[in-house]
């Protein structure tokens, strides 16, 4: 269809008008000091509805900082939510019950910090899928215990590693055939789930890939999906895929099954496949943009929770607070503009 002469010269004034105003805008922006790129970069920025958290590693607990200090700490750094981690000893421990969670859900409350979930170390030493039954039945006892934890500290959120046909960083650890290692996996939970969904807690099976189990996002959405249970989710974690695959192929593929996140940075140009390669949120490879979008995507508006095992020596809440902003630009938050000279 082709415009009258009237609608054309209107559709060429609005057009003419449309750029110089884009015209003056770029030159004020070059004008001030800030080059039109930059400019251009930040206004294209997205926002994305997630919450900011921070896992309990990331902190000199307990030999510098109480679980009190910890909490103000992210706090005042401006998380919404910390993950805690349950151990054999400290305050989430076999010796604590439900009084002394409430006592800490109480803590949270009243320094204003969600807890955003319970994670655990305790599933390598006493691994679901060992070839000894007593570290079964262990594993079995703790993971209980944890699932009651997590109900008691106020979060729907527990870390689950349903097994392991190898693990590499323990020599205590008999390998486990893959096909035993599901067989016995999927037994556990099993026997794990009836409580969760009493209590209303998610068990959110974790990918390691270091553990030589789950190993692609179809394999899975095979064992989540196998137990039809509103309890049991997926908690994806970004670093433990890193050293051969990408977070946000796995992000897209699971999709709504992701009910909790570890931000954890890794590295690609180096050949550690240790703690030491995962790195501080930003310092490494990982292709934050494109995972943030594939996350929106999925309609994922949980916690992204970073994981670091290693809280610096010196000045450690410089971790927490460096955090706290590498986030805050990942969600496109408003951040402090920095005031241009002679303002």
């Amino acid at each position: 269809m082709i415009p009258d002469e009237r609608t054309w010269a209107a559709q060429r004034l609005t057009r003419r008008a449309a750029m110089g105003a884009a015209a003056l805008a770029a030159g004020g922006a070059l004008s001030s000091g800030e080059p039109r790129a930059a400019a251009a970069t930040r206004a294209a920025k997205p926002k994305y509805d997630m919450k900011k958290s921070i896992n309990l590693w990331a902190f000199p607990y307990p030999d510098q900082m109480s679980l009190r200090d910890c909490l103000q700490l992210a706090k005042d750094a401006g998380f919404d939510g910390i993950e805690l981690n349950y151990d054999l000893e400290n305050d989430l421990s076999p010796k604590s019950g439900t009084a002394d969670y409430h006592k800490i859900r109480r803590m949270a409350d009243q320094i204003g910090i969600a807890i955003s979930g319970v994670c655990s170390f305790l599933f390598w030493p006493y691994p679901m899928t060992a070839n000894d039954a007593s570290k079964r039945s262990r594993s079995l006892e703790l993971a209980g215990k944890m699932t009651q934890a997590a109900h008691d500290l106020g979060t729907d959120n527990l870390l689950v590693v349903p097994g392991a046909v190898h693990i590499p960083w323990r020599d205590d650890y008999e390998p486990v055939a893959n096909d035993v290692c599901e067989r016995r996996a999927k037994k556990a939970i099993a026997q794990l789930l009836p409580q969760a969904e009493k209590l209303g807690v998610n068990l959110n099976i974790e990918n390691i890939f270091f553990n030589g189990f789950l190993l692609s996002p179809q394999e899975m959405i095979d064992f989540v999906d196998a137990f039809d249970s509103p309890r049991l989710h997926v908690h994806f974690d970004t670093g433990n895929i890193m050293l051969f695959q990408f977070p946000e192929h796995w992000i897209r593929i699971l999709g709504r099954r992701i009910q909790n996140v570890h931000f954890k940075e890794f590295s690609k140009k180096g050949t550690d496949s240790s703690l030491e390669s995962f790195r501080p949120l930003l310092d490494g490879t990982t292709n934050w943009p494109t995972v943030m979008q594939a996350l929106d995507d999925a309609g994922y508006r949980g916690y992204l929770t970073f994981e670091y095992f290693h809280p610096w020596l010196h000045y450690p809440e410089a971790l927490v607070y460096q955090t706290s902003d590498s986030l805050d630009r990942m969600l496109g938050r408003a951040r402090p503009t920095a005031t241009t000279r002679g303002s």
